[in-house]
């Protein structure tokens, strides 16, 4: 690993490379990306309510666009602790097994979203209510930290090597599928109940809610079963022998430069097209929030849709292909959404459709990172390289392109552009495994 540390390295033994996916493997799939589209939601959730939560949690006189910047920070504070959650689930991850940390990052989401949920306004306790709001954003972060890459090694190790693209892809969906809860959620608020409604309580129903549904992802998680690949290091006592990022830090950086790369245009996709654009359509475009979000909803479908086939063809075709070709195709899709919505706003809903799918490019991003690093460190060398990358990239990419709309109105197409010839590039720098018959 240490001379081509890209290039596909085997997931384990304990499961034959060429076998078909069995009824076992579909029920983990089902119910790892069931849980993991519960969790995410929990995480997300926020940002639809950005508008509401930035009047609701900072003081009434302040400007617009700072009480939107201070907003989107504190939502980048849970990507910015992302790094130090994911780094400790994935140590213990390493060594203790892959189960334990993914049911432990379920309660560790749960929480601080129920919390979010009961917090006062600042109205009610002054400042206090912002810095607790960053708190709970801080918890949520550790817990996805963990959550993500946790997720993609648990599934890749649960299936045979040459459907990994489609395991991952799947998963991928899955946690895109939390979005989608979010954006189905948000827009049932925003269509029941009036903005004033909204305001004074409505918005406070997801984050309960988003509460009892991590509740119930980690009772679901109770029937999953450790990792064969894990269990089979168990047995030849072939665990890491010292601090598992030491070794990534020392024997795989190729691996770790790759992987935050890729997961740049992964934060640069879900982060500005999925996650921001609602927001942006009403601030910057004029749509109203009912408009936004059902148009959110079905470009996330899409997505969800888009990182099944990306993996799929990961498998068929090789993930350097598939990079390439969908790093193309979405930043055409970009620039056309962005630029085509002041003169034709009514083709917004058939052109974030297409963004979205093209969006699901991220879904083969997975498999290249699990692949890049050997059983007994890849949950630390993944989560290292996915949370510290989204946490540089991902969680600040909210705050610059809104500080460049105030100069740039196009900031969102340049920034996702930019990333897709970012990601490209680093396609061509990966060895891809023998493709599937």
């Amino acid at each position: 690993m240490q001379a081509h540390e890209t290039a596909a390295a085997p997931i384990g033994t304990a499961s034959p490379a060429s076998r078909s996916l069995t009824r076992q493997d579909y029920k983990t799939l089902s119910l790892a990306a069931l849980g993991g589209a519960l969790e995410f939601y929990d995480f997300i959730i926020f940002v639809f309510f950005a508008t509401t939560i930035g009047a609701l949690f900072f003081p009434p006189a302040m400007p617009d666009w700072l009480r939107l910047f201070q907003t989107f920070g504190i939502f980048a504070a849970g990507y910015i602790v992302r790094p130090l959650g994911g780094m400790v689930m994935a140590h213990f991850g390493d060594l203790l097994g892959r189960k334990k940390m993914f049911n432990l990052s379920i309660l560790l989401m749960a929480l601080p979203t129920l919390a979010i949920g009961l917090l006062p306004t600042y109205a009610a306790a002054g400042l206090a209510a912002p810095l607790l709001l960053l708190l709970m954003r801080v918890l949520q972060g550790a817990a996805v930290g963990g959550e993500v890459p946790g997720a993609w090694v648990f599934v890749s190790e649960h299936v045979p090597e040459r459907r990994i693209g489609f395991a991952c892809g799947t998963l991928t969906a899955g946690l895109t599928c939390g979005i989608l809860l979010g954006s189905l959620m948000a827009t049932a608020i925003n269509s029941a109940f009036t903005p004033e409604q909204v305001t004074q309580f409505a918005w406070r129903i997801p984050f309960l809610l988003g509460g009892v549904f991590g509740l119930g992802a980690m009772f679901l998680r109770r029937w999953l079963h450790e990792t064969p690949v894990f269990t089979e290091l168990q047995r030849r006592k072939a665990l890491a022998a010292e601090l598992p990022l030491k070794a990534v830090l020392r024997g795989h950086r190729r691996a770790v430069a790759v992987s935050m790369l890729l997961t740049w245009m992964l934060s640069a996709g879900i982060v500005v097209v999925i996650l921001m654009t609602p927001a942006l359509l009403q601030k910057v475009y004029g749509f109203d929030a009912p408009t936004a979000l059902s148009a959110n909803t079905v470009a996330t479908l899409c997505l969800a849709l888009g990182c099944v086939v990306a993996g799929a063809l990961a498998d068929r075709l090789g993930a350097r292909r598939v990079l390439l070709g969908g790093a193309a195709l979405l930043a055409a899709c970009t620039y056309a959404f962005y630029t085509t919505l002041r003169a034709s706003p009514e083709l917004l809903l058939p052109l974030y459709a297409l963004l979205g799918f093209a969006v699901g490019v991220v879904g083969a991003v997975p498999a290249v990172m699990v692949r890049a690093f050997p059983a007994a460190v890849r949950f630390s060398g993944l989560s290292f390289s996915y949370n510290l990358s989204y946490a540089v990239f991902g969680g600040l990419t909210p705050v610059m392109v809104t500080l460049l709309l105030k100069t740039q109105p196009l900031a969102p197409a340049w920034y996702v552009m930019m990333l897709c010839a970012v990601g490209a590039t680093t396609a061509l720098f990966i060895e891809d495994p023998p493709r599937a018959g």
